[in-house]
């Protein structure tokens, strides 16, 4: 397989269908979103980043959907969970993985969209 535009070998490249975003900064986060959307791309998201998606009109599934379990302590829990994990790093050619995740009714995320929570500036400022 060979991207299109400049013909780079690209033999692992997966389609992206799901996309998990989670992000402090939201600076082009519904612009971005629009374009996944707009390219078929099933939105998975947390607390107010799922809230700022939906606000601007698009289709978002909480992530807690998907884990069966809301966000704890402030937000600061929110994905450590296997349904998130497995859906990230299984290997989606390896039998092994692909029956684990039918197992356990795990569907693949391709693509993350995440940035750090700014600890220092939080710390600085006396807040959380």
């Amino acid at each position: 397989m060979a991207v299109a535009a400049k013909n780079i070998p690209a033999p692992d490249l997966v389609p992206v269908r799901r996309a998990l975003l989670s992000v402090f900064d939201k600076t082009g986060l519904i612009d971005f979103a629009k374009a996944l959307a707009a390219a078929g791309v099933e939105l998975v998201s947390t607390g107010g980043t799922a809230k700022a998606i939906a606000d601007a009109g698009m289709a978002v599934r909480d992530v807690s959907e998907l884990t069966g379990f809301p966000e704890i302590m402030d937000g600061r829990v929110k994905t450590l969970h296997p349904s998130v994990h497995g859906a990230l790093l299984g290997v989606r050619d390896d039998p092994e993985h692909s029956k684990a995740m039918r197992d356990h009714h795990i569907e693949p995320i391709d693509l993350v969209v995440s940035d750090l929570y700014p600890f220092e500036e939080v710390r600085r400022s006396g807040a959380g």
